[in-house]
């Protein structure tokens, strides 16, 4: 994922300057797709939840089968150090990766204990909340008996890409996915929200998409300054009821969208309060 330009990238105890190579032919992260990953930011001298992203990518590890070979202080540790390398107030795509390098009893089996560690910042701004549109697609989030949905898993990205076509080539930005069941899961990229009479509804964690650490921060963020905000079963046709729609996500935190197929959506005072109260928070967090 080369979106900016500047790159740091630790591997095997060293820093490297760039997009440097990390994965071998053979290995087990490279043509069976055992790596897991995260994706912590930085911007504007912040760097809200590192702890919980770097902790969240051993606990994916560890679902995924592998060992973790490095510690959620570590993982912290390179990251700061990471950050220290670019210009001050840098926005920055922070990511941690662990993967197998060999295979187990069974090839198709990640060996956990072969598990290594890298580290990759790099270069992206933080966008201004001009909002997306999305649309609907025909592809939908897998239940958590047909796929590892409980970890943040580089294999589970090919079928967002599916999405992310679809929508982009019938003129929309993203794409709104569904669970097996037919309710809201989430977009292609990030956790969805909708505003409905001044109240937040977000689709309950039900195991087909991940609860992002983003998602959970600003529903209690929302809460604590008196908006109510639910999570609950939502349906196409209460999006195309709502009022405001929003996402939470790491890539770009609250961000508006501002249609969804024929209909235009404001950016209205709940998501506009929603990514204030991030922005305070990020700011105050230590």
């Amino acid at each position: 994922m080369t979106v900016g330009r500047a790159i740091w990238t630790w591997f095997e105890g060293t820093w490297h300057q760039g997009n440097f190579p990390i994965m071998g032919a053979a290995d087990h992260g490279t043509w069976l797709g055992s790596m897991v990953f995260d994706g912590a930011r930085a911007f504007e001298g912040t760097a809200p939840d590192l702890d919980l992203h770097c902790a969240r990518t051993l606990d994916s590890a560890i679902k995924m089968g592998l060992t973790p070979p490095v510690e959620t202080g570590e993982i912290i540790e390179l990251s700061r150090e990471g950050i220290s390398k670019f210009p001050d107030k840098t926005g920055l795509y922070i990511r941690p990766m662990i993967w197998a390098r060999e295979g187990g009893v069974s090839m198709v089996i990640p060996d956990g204990d072969s598990a290594t560690f890298a580290l990759c910042l790099e270069h992206r701004d933080m966008p201004d909340p001009n909002g997306f549109t999305v649309t609907t697609t025909r592809f939908s989030r897998p239940m958590h008996t047909m796929a590892p949905t409980d970890a943040k898993a580089g294999c589970l990205y090919p079928n967002n890409a599916r999405m992310l076509r679809e929508a982009i080539s019938r003129g929309f930005d993203n794409a709104i996915s569904l669970d097996p069941l037919g309710n809201v899961a989430e977009t292609a990229t990030s956790n969805i929200w909708m505003v409905k009479d001044r109240v937040a509804f977000t689709p309950i964690a039900n195991g087909t998409f991940l609860a992002g650490i983003t998602r959970s921060r600003v529903l209690q963020l929302l809460r604590d300054d008196g908006i109510e905000a639910v999570e609950t079963t939502l349906t196409l046709d209460d999006f195309r009821g709502a009022d405001e729609i929003f996402s939470t996500g790491n890539a770009q935190k609250v961000m508006p969208v501002t249609r969804f197929d024929d209909r235009e959506f404001a950016y209205g005072p709940v998501t506009k309060r929603a990514r204030a109260l991030y922005w305070e928070y990020a700011h105050a967090a230590p």
